[in-house]
């Protein structure tokens, strides 16, 4: 018995060492087989990589693979990261935050533009303020920019969420229920917020550009911990997209035209509320963040004793833009 003890303890020891030379080899020094990029419409930059094939055309010089996977909210961008489905994902800085908060690993490490991507969207004419909104119904898709503007939009009115009754919807069902009058407000998400504005008569109750949290490309820490060469390079990658977007917002917006099935009108109009100049995360973006997750812990959306700063610290990581970023 003693024999037999002693070798399944050996071969137990031998499964554990090969079960860690699996994982080393799949990481550390050595390159990914695959990377998984997310592309959203809501970030127009994510477009160009994909459209031109750089991120292809590059990785495979190494032997790597791209994958591409599609995110329709900042909460589906999240789904994907904690569920290893992509590497990378585009999401609201706040939106992060909050994903943070309840121990996703990720870290927010380029951003892809300061948009002005959310308002307060009404088609009803006896709303002409948020304080109209007080037992209302409003979509909008929780755990996303847009739901984190409306509380805050609610809260500079002395309002919150008890207040209104928030009905959950994905971006684009948000939209629709606005249109056929299923709800009374909407907190709107471009290009489907341009599309409201411009084609359906669709009018803003309110704005407010500071309550947009920036548009943040977040990988996971442990592809990061694994491949930080990596993290440097799609970050490049990303930069290039933004340059060029920045430079030809007309072939930018045919684009997302093409991609999204929107007009090139709403296109354009998208991208004119975007402003692609500040790539590396830094102090504005704490600020934002931060100023939302007050908001989410006084709404009970986060934990009451979340400590924001920290929290905010271990999300925010500038440290691979720097280097990439030329």
């Amino acid at each position: 018995m003693k024999k037999w003890g002693k070798q399944l303890l050996l071969t137990a020891a031998a499964a554990f060492l090969l079960a860690g030379c699996s994982d080393k080899a799949s990481g550390g020094d050595e390159k990914p087989k695959t990377i998984k990029l997310d592309y959203a419409y809501y970030s127009p930059t994510s477009l160009v990589l994909k459209k031109f094939g750089w991120a292809e055309k590059e990785l495979k010089k190494e032997g790597i693979k791209v994958e591409w996977v599609q995110s329709q909210g900042s909460n589906k961008a999240l789904e994907f990261l904690n569920s290893k489905s992509v590497d990378f994902g585009s999401t609201a800085g706040a939106a992060a935050f909050i994903a943070k908060s309840k121990g996703a690993p990720i870290e927010s490490v380029y951003i892809f533009s300061q948009p002005e991507w959310t308002a307060l969207v009404t088609k009803s004419s006896s709303i002409s303020s948020v304080k109209d909104l007080k037992g209302k119904k409003i979509a909008a898709t929780i755990g996303t920019d847009p739901y984190i503007f409306l509380l805050r939009a609610l809260q500079e009115e002395g309002l919150s969420s008890s207040d209104v009754e928030i009905v959950n919807l994905q971006h684009q069902d948000g939209a629709n229920a606005l249109l056929t009058g299923q709800v009374d407000a909407w907190a709107g998400l471009d290009p489907h917020m341009a599309k409201v504005e411009l084609e359906s008569g669709g009018e803003f109750l309110y704005r407010n550009p500071e309550f947009n949290t920036y548009g943040t490309l977040n990988v996971r820490s442990a592809f990061a911990e694994n491949y930080p060469e990596y993290v440097e390079k799609v970050i490049a990658l990303y930069e290039k997209a933004r340059k060029w977007t920045d430079k030809n917002p007309d072939e930018a917006a045919e684009i997302l035209s093409k991609e999204s099935g929107l007009s090139l009108d709403v296109a354009r109009k998208q991208l004119e509320r975007n402003n692609f100049e500040q790539p590396i995360p830094g102090d504005d973006q704490i600020q934002a963040i931060s100023a939302a997750g007050e908001v989410l812990k006084a709404e009970k959306v986060i934990s009451p004793n979340a400590d924001i700063e920290k929290l905010v610290n271990e999300l925010i990581n500038p440290s691979y833009a720097k280097r990439a970023v030329k």
